[in-house]
């Protein structure tokens, strides 16, 4: 079983878009994308500073677009042993590579998402401070006693608290015992009930979502469950917003799943790093650049191959992929496979 994993905020880098746009096709993408979020995603991908991108309305898009650029360099899939799951805003990406959502609802979604989010962490000064190491129930309820939420739990030694900037840094002077800590690059304390007006208003606009069933197992950061329909995703998408990041109970779930091998999309290297952890031995492939696209290619053809009658790219006998488009061009590869 394979996981293509979706990474979340604060995985941005600068100019992470960069490289992409040597690909035919991907501006053009990228563009209308941009039209459709009301954010110059080119601009904001290849040129913004890293204080620019830490902005929750613009960070959210830009994770979830580039996710969905080099999905659609991977080849499309016959489902069967490949599972997908996303971290907090990476939900989203994973929405569309299981088929629920397509592309451009997703990022209509995301960008309403990242706007209410940033509302919300505006009317009371927030963050969120990773806690390494440690005995997590300690570690939990060390945070408890400041006025803390363990907004994820992510396994391999990691707790993100999140709170007021005066409870963080009181958990700065005091620590869990055989703790380090590690400020984030994040605007608010996410997934905690200072973002209850954002999952108000995200529970009204999420009515228009149209989504379908699943074509790929999804595994959900509320409790690890596989979502089976298209309506639970949305309820759960909304919900997360205020809700802790269980990714804790969601490597738990792959693991019980068999997965054998691990597949980050970009921004990549947080999930990949945490999997390598947690799944000693397992293949991990982390996506960062085209240069890692050969790599992804052979993992996904190799957990997911084409149907017969095609080669492991999707491509038939007449030189044609299975949507008709000629070899060489930009098509919604692995993204599209599921519509």
């Amino acid at each position: 079983m394979l996981a293509i994993l979706a990474p979340g905020q604060g995985a941005q880098t600068p100019g992470q878009l960069q490289p992409w746009l040597e690909i035919g096709g991907v501006e053009t993408r990228l563009r209308w994308w941009s039209e459709a979020v009301g954010i110059d995603l080119v601009d904001v991908g290849c040129h913004a500073s890293a204080d620019t991108i830490r902005d929750t309305a613009l960070a959210q898009p830009l994770i979830v677009a580039t996710g969905l650029v080099a999905a659609e360099q991977l080849p499309a899939i016959n489902p069967g042993h490949i599972v997908v799951a996303g971290h907090s805003v990476g939900e989203i990406t994973a929405s569309v590579l299981a088929g629920t959502l397509d592309a451009e609802s997703a990022l209509v979604f995301v960008a309403l998402r990242g706007r209410a989010m940033a509302q919300a962490a505006g009317r009371v000064a927030t963050g969120m401070t990773a806690v390494l190491g440690g005995e997590p129930d300690l570690v939990i309820d060390h945070l408890e006693q400041l006025g803390l939420t363990a907004a994820n739990r992510n396994g391999a030694g990691q707790i993100v608290a999140a709170g007021t900037v005066e409870a963080l840094a009181t958990l700065a002077e005091h620590p869990p015992p055989r703790t380090r800590l590690r400020s984030l690059s994040v605007a608010g304390a996410f997934h905690t009930h200072f973002m209850e007006p954002a999952r108000e208003r995200l529970a009204v606009i999420a009515a228009g979502l149209r989504p379908r069933t699943p074509g790929l197992p999804q595994v959900s950061n509320a409790d690890g469950a596989v979502i089976r329909t298209g309506p639970d995703l949305v309820t759960r998408l909304v919900d997360q917003v205020a809700a802790p990041v269980r990714w804790d109970l969601c490597l738990a779930q792959l693991r019980d799943l068999g997965v054998t091998a691990v597949l980050e999309l970009p921004p990549a290297g947080t999930l990949a790093g945490i999997a390598k952890r947690e799944f000693p031995g397992v293949r991990v492939v982390a996506v960062k650049t085209p240069d890692d696209l050969p790599a992804a290619r052979e993992l996904v053809a190799e957990y997911g191959g084409p149907p017969a009658g095609t080669d492991r790219a999707g491509t038939d006998r007449a030189g044609t992929d299975r949507a008709g488009t000629a070899v060489g061009e930009t098509d919604t590869g692995l993204v599209g496979a599921l519509r």
